[in-house]
């Protein structure tokens, strides 16, 4: 581990600051750093870089590492890119870092075959890398994943939907991410499994890219209703875009009549559940994370026992309305652990 934490504090912020144009570094500042979780010596560094620092999934995520951080006695260093798909601003996150002298950097990757390279750069150097929710493309980039599996959360939701639409005839929009996003696939395909059909099936009448953003999601859902008036089944890549595709629906006079199942599980996702605009969510937990990842870097700074491998963080379907054979929770259940 580097003997950088000798130097005095200014000069720290200094060298973790370079280059802060092209990302939020929000461990800098001239103050004692609110980006900063600091237990103990502060001799163990860890850095979590996330997609951005707006999204309320990635900031329940750096919730959960600054909790770890205090319960394992680890200083903790937090950066994001401008926008989900800041590349450019991770990598420079990256490099910052291992300057700093982390001993370990936990990421959710913006693009997951870009960050290759940063990473291994920052592994040669003896930092542990662990990906968060995300895959690198390919997976054995970093030492380790801990995340939901996303071909289980769309599974969980086509199963569901299946069941609820009772034997009726399907017409199914799929609002999606964007092409070639893992998570974004993952999602999509384990929908189309567990709903029983397969890509390019008729009964798929329209498919749009929302990019998870909720004003998208509308675009998208008034594009689809253009095309096929008819649609009645509609899977969503997050809750965001599913709001979207409600408000659509519903200047339609179509909300009460189209199930819309959708991905996350986030606090206001599952209250649109219980308030009946979303029929059922697949419930992930970045909190838990986050916390598991931080608790792995301290474990290598330790004893050097290195995390490997993927490590599955869980994921519950939430709704109201049970169908049978399709095992899930409710939505007081939901609230209560919504992103814990």
């Amino acid at each position: 581990m580097s003997r950088i934490s000798r130097l005095p504090s200014s000069l720290l912020r200094a060298a973790a600051c370079t280059g802060v144009a092209a990302l939020t570094l929000t461990a800098c500042g001239s103050g004692s750093g609110s980006g900063t979780a600091n237990a103990g010596s502060g001799s163990v560094k860890v850095g979590l870089i996330t997609k951005t620092d707006t999204n309320p999934f990635f900031v329940k995520m750096k919730e959960g590492a600054e909790k770890a951080a205090k319960e394992n006695g680890v200083e903790l260093s937090t950066a994001a890119g401008k926008f989900d798909g800041d590349n450019a601003g991770q990598v420079t996150a990256i490099e910052n870092m291992v300057a700093a002298g982390v001993k370990g950097i936990l990421i959710t990757p913006s693009d997951s075959k870009a960050i290759v390279p940063a990473i291994e750069k920052a592994k040669a150097k003896g930092v542990l890398v662990i990906a968060l929710d995300t895959p690198t493309d390919p997976e054995s980039a970093v030492d380790a994943l801990f995340a939901t599996d996303n071909l289980k959360a769309g599974e969980l939701i086509g199963e569901y939907a299946k069941a609820a639409m009772k034997g009726k005839s399907a017409k199914i929009a799929t609002l999606d991410l964007a092409p070639g996003v893992s998570v974004g696939v993952q999602r999509h395909n384990g929908f189309l499994k567990g709903f029983g059909v397969k890509e390019g099936d008729p009964s798929i009448v329209c498919s749009q890219d929302t990019g998870g953003d909720q004003a998208k999601g509308q675009t998208a859902m008034e594009n689809c209703l253009q095309k096929e008036p008819g649609i009645n089944v509609v899977y969503t890549i997050n809750e965001p875009a599913a709001l979207g595709a409600y408000t659509a629906l519903k200047a339609k006079g179509r909300e009460k009549d189209v199930l819309i199942v959708s991905v996350d599980g986030g606090c206001t996702g599952t209250q649109a559940v219980k308030d009946g605009k979303i029929a059922a969510t697949s419930q992930q937990y970045p909190l838990k994370m986050a916390a598991e990842g931080v608790k792995a870097v301290a474990t290598y700074a330790k004893d050097g026992k290195k995390a490997s491998g993927y490590t599955d963080t869980g994921v519950t379907l939430i709704t109201d309305k049970a169908q049978d054979g399709v095992t899930s929770k409710d939505t007081a259940y939901g609230l209560e652990n919504c992103w814990g």
